[in-house]
């Protein structure tokens, strides 16, 4: 595998404002507020495990697994997160077969993070976690006030998410592509996984977040994920405006990643 076979593909977002937020949700995502952000590249999906195993086996970086459980898993839980994490652990150094272009878990957002400051050394680019306010625009992919990446109603043939709830123990994650990409030619910016962005998560910074490339909260206790994932019935976590705040030592079956970078 060379190189660039290793480096995510990235799309442009032009610079520009956006409306970022909603007016009629959870408190957390009002006000709705203009922001500005300068070009930047964000991946065309998250990660993939082909993508993160040779940043593994080039750094010896631990590969996803099963390890000490997070704050978010209950003790009444842990049999359940095991179980439904057990098909994604990594064996040797290598992903599970036939998941080579499904999104890479059970990643922290260390690991996330250590993962693009790699990219940084092969490639020269600084590639890091988009921002809050970046993953947003990107995710409305040109669309204002709309719900969902492609509009503002609900569309299962649009993006994995649990349409049955019964099926979850049956479920996974899906090849990334494989539905239909967003107005910036995007591919699952709702739902497949859960991804993990630069912010430290504070109820009210919508309120005093800056305009102009706004960076987020310099420190908290909760991180944020974006964008839904396969294990979701609930489609509220779909919606481009929804910031789901979870703890810093979070990792799941259900959480993974994608890259960004600005050249400014």
């Amino acid at each position: 595998m060379t190189i660039e076979d290793s480096v995510p593909l990235v799309a442009r977002i032009p610079q520009g404002e956006f409306i970022m937020g909603a007016d009629d949700s959870d408190e957390d995502e009002r006000p709705s507020h203009r922001v500005y952000l300068d070009e930047f590249y964000l991946g065309i999906h998250p990660v993939t495990n082909e993508e993160y195993a040779r940043f593994v086996q080039e750094t010896r970086h631990p590969s996803p697994d099963v390890r000490t459980l997070p704050m978010i898993v209950a003790h009444e839980q842990q049999h359940v997160f095991r179980e439904l994490a057990a098909p994604f652990v990594w064996s040797n150094g290598l992903p599970p077969p036939d998941r080579e272009r499904h999104p890479v878990v059970l990643v922290t957002v260390e690991d996330a993070m250590a993962y693009c400051a790699w990219l940084q050394t092969i490639t020269g680019k600084p590639f890091r976690l988009p921002t809050e306010a970046e993953w947003e625009k990107a995710a409305r992919g040109g669309l204002e006030r709309q719900r969902f990446p492609w509009g503002d109603d609900i569309d299962p043939s649009r993006a994995k998410y649990l349409t049955d709830p019964e099926s979850k123990s049956r479920g996974s994650t899906h090849e990334v592509g494989r539905y239909p990409a967003n107005g910036y030619q995007l591919f699952d910016m709702a739902g497949n996984v859960w991804q993990w962005i630069s912010d430290w998560y504070a109820t009210d910074y919508y309120a005093r977040a800056q305009y102009l490339n706004p960076p987020g909260p310099e420190a908290g206790q909760l991180r944020i994920v974006r964008g839904g994932s396969w294990v979701n019935d609930d489609t509220n976590f779909l919606r481009c405006a929804y910031r789901h705040r979870i703890p810093a030592d979070s990792y799941s079956y259900s959480v993974g990643f994608r890259v960004a970078y600005s050249i400014r």
